[in-house]
């Protein structure tokens, strides 16, 4: 009989080692405003691998004080960097070759659940999350190459944007699959949420 309040912990870290080897993820953050959210975003975000975190506008960085309470020093493991225009980014990314895949729930929007055609060549991935309550700007979601949404089965319309952050990054990995033996292109996933707190 275990004894109320002893101390016990069941973690075995199974060797897994990088879930896409072959492939970067990365997160673009635009505009959003809770540090807590985005410390959060940084631990699951050090979970999946992610390589790089692009803090934009409005989004704190972990020289705030909530982010790095809330991301349990994550944010010493995932690069991050700060831009003030997301717009300007993205757009620097696709002129870079990647691929942009907005998360949000659009009348064209593609189910995280449905088949999602994700060219294997492309080698860097950015999912960019939106603001919590308006979602992304949609200067940035015109410059998507496709967008996808998280269904919701209840009267809400939207998810925490750090729980969507942690779903859609599972997701894609689980999409891409094992890593391929050749391709040297990029991919960028613009991943953008409207996402009550």
């Amino acid at each position: 009989m275990r004894t109320t309040g002893k101390a016990y912990r069941n973690f075995h870290r199974p060797s897994t080692g990088f879930l896409l080897p072959d492939i970067t993820l990365s997160l673009l953050l635009d505009n959003l405003r809770s540090a807590e959210n985005v410390g959060s975003i940084f631990r699951t975000a050090n979970g999946a691998g992610v390589a790089h975190i692009f803090c934009c506008g409005t989004t704190p960085t972990p020289q705030h004080a909530r982010v790095r309470k809330s991301s349990l020093g994550a944010e010493t493991e995932v690069d991050w960097s700060y831009h003030p225009n997301s717009h300007d980014l993205a757009k620097k990314l696709l002129q870079e070759n990647h691929h942009l895949v907005a998360l949000e729930s659009t009348i064209d929007s593609t189910s995280l659940l449905d088949d999602i055609h994700l060219d294997r060549q492309y080698k860097h991935i950015i999912m960019i999350l939106g603001n919590e309550i308006s979602g992304i700007d949609p200067e940035v979601l015109l410059l998507a190459n496709e967008v996808v949404h998280i269904p919701m089965a209840g009267t809400k319309t939207s998810l925490n944007v750090a729980v969507a952050a942690g779903i859609a990054l599972y997701q894609l990995i689980k999409t891409l699959g094992p890593p391929p033996h050749h391709g040297e292109n990029s991919i960028t996933i613009a991943a953008i949420s409207s996402e009550d707190e």
